[in-house]
């Protein structure tokens, strides 16, 4: 009986071991055959049927981002499978710059005391603060010789910083009191830097320095809520025309200044509709003219045109690539790839600006952009 049921119990586990293999057989057959799955579908806004006017291209984590032109669907997946890079990975952004052939992208982060420096091109990546750590650094800039400067916080003042890496000057003054964001108007020879200063100061407004260094002057009428007077200011730009746009992050409000430091408009105010803000910090524009200002408590990016009408919006509170989670700063390459620090998803995202030209900057009397709008386009917005 012993041996019978023993001939039997290896008869069974032959059966079973043939119909797994003919099983595997089977699924390998299958897997060579079957097509590959389709491309996950990109985030664009608006969405469809719309004509799409950002697209979400990428995030940047760390230096393993140089290897290979990640795809949407490859973060994704990346996402959902919970894998992380754990080399020179990017943990507090505060600061973007990108150089004018839009190779190189710089990241400031801010709780390891360092700025990133990410070569495409090159497929090369430096540390600068690795051997001396930088003092909290923030907002980044670059001048015409690709000469790197540096918030540091900490140290009240600008690090300039060679493309080898080495120190040329540090700029500061006595007024110094917490800066944060840095702008850099090469034709005029002119350097901003708002300083946020303390709730007990007054302060509140924008150094202007030479390129030696030197200050020169300032740019608002301090504390307060008026035309002009600025609640914590944060980060600057400068457009083509040497106009400065200032977030007035306290005041929930973008303000722009003329090259003459002269107070021109706002854009925005305090709510959560189109057009509105709650807690406004990085700013930049296209090669349209069009102001891209990043809120940092909707966790989104919102358009605006010279004139100061709202376009449209992009990102939105969430973990998933191409989403946001407390936003902080912004640059825009001359190819309008857009680049957004996002802060607490530790990385950058990276958008580009498609299907756009100079007329879908501007509204008519209807508020449509003076482009054509497709028929798909003008029945979405009737049914809205």
């Amino acid at each position: 009986m012993c041996t019978s049921n023993a001939k039997s119990a290896t008869h069974t586990w032959r059966a079973i071991l043939a119909a797994i293999a003919s099983g595997l057989s089977v699924m390998l057959a299958s897997c060579v055959t079957a097509p590959p799955p389709a491309e996950m579908k990109r985030l664009v806004w608006p969405a469809p049927p719309l004509t799409t006017r950002i697209e979400f291209v990428r995030s940047i984590v760390s230096d393993q981002d140089l290897d290979q032109d990640t795809t949407f669907s490859q973060q994704l997946a990346n996402f959902l499978g919970g894998e992380r890079p754990t080399s020179n990975r990017i943990a507090e952004p505060m600061g973007l710059a990108v150089s004018d052939d839009g190779n190189r992208v710089y990241v400031s982060d801010y709780v390891q005391h360092a700025v990133f420096v990410f070569d495409f091109a090159q497929k090369t990546f430096l540390k600068l603060g690795k051997e001396a750590p930088l003092a909290q650094p923030v907002g980044l800039a670059l001048d015409a010789d690709e000469n790197l400067y540096v918030v540091e916080q900490a140290k009240k003042g600008i690090r300039v910083i060679s493309r080898k890496g080495e120190t040329i000057r540090f700029i500061t003054d006595p007024s110094v009191e917490r800066p944060s964001g840095v702008a850099i108007d090469r034709e005029r020879g002119k350097i901003y830097l708002a300083d946020t200063a303390h709730t007990k100061s007054e302060t509140h407004n924008v150094k202007i320095f030479n390129l030696e260094g030197k200050l020169i002057g300032t740019v608002g009428r301090g504390k307060g809520s008026g035309p002009g007077e600025f609640m914590f200011p944060t980060y600057v730009t400068v457009d083509a025309q040497g106009n400065l746009y200032v977030t007035d992050t306290l005041n929930s409000r973008v303000q722009l200044f003329d090259a003459g430091g002269n107070y021109v408009k706002n854009f925005g105010e305090r709510g959560n509709s189109w057009g509105m803000f709650d807690k406004p910090k990085g700013v930049a524009t296209d090669s349209f003219g069009n102001v891209y200002i990043v809120d940092s408590g909707w966790s989104n990016v919102q358009i605006f045109n010279p004139k100061g009408q709202v376009l449209l919006f992009f990102g939105g509170r969430g973990p998933i690539p191409g989403m946001l989670k407390n936003p902080t700063a912004i640059t825009i390459d001359r190819k309008n790839r857009v680049y957004v620090a996002d802060y607490l998803n530790h990385r950058v995202e990276v958008y580009q600006l498609v299907n756009t030209s100079a007329a879908d900057s501007f509204l008519n009397p209807t508020g449509e952009t003076k482009g054509k709008a497709s028929q798909a386009e003008k029945k979405a917005a009737t049914q809205k």
